[in-house]
């Protein structure tokens, strides 16, 4: 039986041309330059088999989530992906496994002109963590802290779909066909909003990334900002998930605290909501303004007619 070695594995598998670096992999270390007045953002997220993907998730999909989860957090900082390296642990050296895991791996990166610089390999119980790096105009960055009262609190495209998908592949719910395909996608192949995030810049005061759950998350971006958030019933994009489930309960659950959206979640003053609308226009991206920031601390909700229900800001917590 012919035995692949970790570096047959990595030069086989991980080994790339790169477009906008001085030396990648194949050395003790990459070499890469920033661009003339740039800052470098940095970012990494683990992905363990049982805890954020299940057992028999499709290589090839894991590949492409695996990167696109990372990216999401560059997204949400207005910068611009650049470079990436990629350590995992896995229990076996599958060459089956492992060509698909890096198919989907390196098509997101080139779908995102990102070159893999690195990594490691070692044996263990599968563990997927990529760092990335990307950059900013100095001074540019979106950070979690800049929301204000009065502010608008925005957030893009269909978030609690990848819950209501995770939801029916634990046999939580039953999806209706012309739903399936989305809500299983959106689970496996998240889609970072780079192109979003980078629009965002000079418009968004705030933002960070959903992937603990909007309302788990909308709580990250209050503490930072010192703000509360008034949430209006009518304007959360929850039309689509009751369709797909035909579970209002269920549709408003997965919507508030589903996690694995990668949308992002921001707050912009009121005179750019022309100038979002156009973004979200441009890009085919809906944008959704869902409610407001507020002096008073806390999360509330506004019924359709008019109660309010505080709401706790409850998100995935790996250790609660």
């Amino acid at each position: 039986m012919f035995l692949v070695s970790e570096f047959d594995l990595i030069r086989r598998h991980f080994t790339r041309p790169t477009h906008h670096t001085d030396l990648g992999v194949g050395d003790d270390g990459a070499l890469f330059r920033l661009r003339p007045g740039m800052q470098l953002v940095v970012s990494t997220d683990m992905l363990v088999e049982g805890t954020h993907f299940l057992p028999g998730t499709p290589a090839e999909d894991l590949g492409w989530k695996t990167l696109a989860v990372n990216l999401s957090d560059l997204a949400a900082m207005g910068a611009e992906p650049r470079w990436a390296v990629l350590a995992v642990a896995l229990p076996d050296a599958d060459t089956a496994w492992i060509s698909a895991f890096a198919a989907g791996f390196f098509a997101c990166a080139e779908a995102h002109d990102v070159d893999v610089i690195g990594g490691d390999t070692t044996r263990g119980p599968r563990n997927l963590c990529p760092t990335v790096f990307g950059e900013v105009p100095t001074g540019q960055a979106i950070t979690r802290g800049g929301a204000r009262p009065g502010d608008d609190l925005w957030i893009t495209g269909a978030p609690g779909r990848a819950a209501l998908g995770l939801a029916a592949q634990q046999g939580r719910c039953e999806l209706r066909a012309a739903h399936q395909e989305s809500c299983i996608g959106a689970l496996q192949r998240p889609v970072p909003r780079v192109a979003a995030g980078l629009g965002l810049r000079g418009l968004a005061r705030a933002m960070l990334d959903v992937s603990d759950g909007l309302l788990g998350d909308l709580g990250h971006l209050l503490r930072a900002s010192g703000t509360g958030a008034v949430l209006d019933a009518t304007a959360l994009p929850e039309a689509e998930l009751q369709a797909a489930c035909g579970a209002p309960e269920l549709a408003r659950q997965t919507l508030l605290h589903g996690g694995d959206d990668y949308e992002l979640l921001f707050a912009a003053p009121v005179e750019a909501r022309p100038a979002i609308a156009a973004l979200g226009a441009r890009l085919s991206l809906p944008m959704h303004r869902i409610g407001t920031f507020t002096a008073r601390t806390g999360i509330e909700l506004v019924e359709v007619d008019g109660s309010r229900m505080p709401l706790t800001p409850r998100g995935f917590d790996h250790f609660a």
